[in-house]
């Protein structure tokens, strides 16, 4: 399965950031990408970088899903016959979430993915805008495999990603928006390596790029195997459509699927206060 990432940059125009976003769209599909994915709000500035008290027009931004994005993309995933995954600021019952749509090859939206975990820190003012997910993510059974999602700050909870394996996910997109300098030591890299290599799945983290108001984002998107081996690797700060064949075939060879989930005592956890299910 030939995967796509889109990693672009924002500007205050939402037409020509979807316009930019339609082209890489038909280039990847060009080139044979059978599941294209976008960043975290990939076509809108993004928002949380400052507090929702200072933007006088936020509710401008929101859309709901099905809206005019998501039936654009759903045209072209049906005319492309390719699988997508976009972000989108989705308003849905007087309400905002931080969404992810995923649309099969055929068009059809299969459902809708919104953050469970809300982030507040410095230039991730995100309670003022996103609204947790009330229902647990869900892995989709798509033309390109079984495809989870994990939104940004998801992907920290070894809880969530371990649902998405339970669920039989194939691979785990991650729309991302991580800033210059945020990555360290490689510790955000390595630790989508570990998830994939103890969960056996590919994962796909996609993310924003280019200077906005107060925060500079890295680009660097990455894909990473089963064993935890990245496979393919964005440039910093630079637009570009990342590209990753991912053998299927390797899932079922990798350590996760013959011994640590086969393994797992579900019951021991329970005893310790924790899900069945992690």
């Amino acid at each position: 399965m030939k995967i796509a990432l889109v990693q672009q940059h924002a500007t205050r125009d939402l037409g020509e950031n979807v316009r930019r976003g339609v082209e890489a769209f038909r280039q990847a599909a060009g080139q044979g990408a059978q599941l294209i994915a976008y960043a975290e709000l990939a076509f809108l500035p993004f928002l949380p970088q400052l507090p929702a008290a200072r933007r006088k027009d936020l509710e401008s931004y929101a859309q709901p899903i099905p809206g005019p994005i998501s039936e654009e993309f759903s045209a072209l995933a049906k005319h492309c016959g390719v699988v997508t995954v976009l972000n989108l600021f989705e308003a849905a019952g007087g309400r905002t979430y931080d969404s992810s749509p995923v649309i099969d090859a055929d068009g059809r939206l299969l459902g809708v993915t919104r953050m469970a975990h809300i982030m507040e820190g410095l230039g991730f003012h995100e309670r003022g805008y996103y609204t947790p997910a009330d229902a647990p993510g869900r892995v989709y059974d798509t033309a390109a495999g079984k495809v989870g999602v994990a939104i940004c700050y998801d992907r920290h909870f070894p809880e969530y990603m371990r649902m998405l394996a339970l669920e039989h996910a194939q691979i785990v997109v991650i729309p991302q928006a991580g800033v210059a300098g945020e990555w360290g030591e490689g510790i955000f890299e390595g630790e989508v390596q570990i998830t994939s290599f103890q969960n056996g799945f590919f994962a796909a983290l996609v993310n924003r790029v280019g200077q906005e108001e107060e925060l500079n984002f890295a680009g660097e998107s990455f894909i990473t195997d089963p064993f935890g081996r990245v496979i393919a690797r964005g440039p910093q700060r630079q637009d570009c459509i990342l590209y990753a064949d991912c053998d299927f075939e390797l899932i079922s060879q990798c350590h996760a699927k013959k011994h640590f989930l086969p393994d797992r005592r579900p019951e021991l956890y329970h005893r310790l206060g924790l899900s069945d299910e992690t």
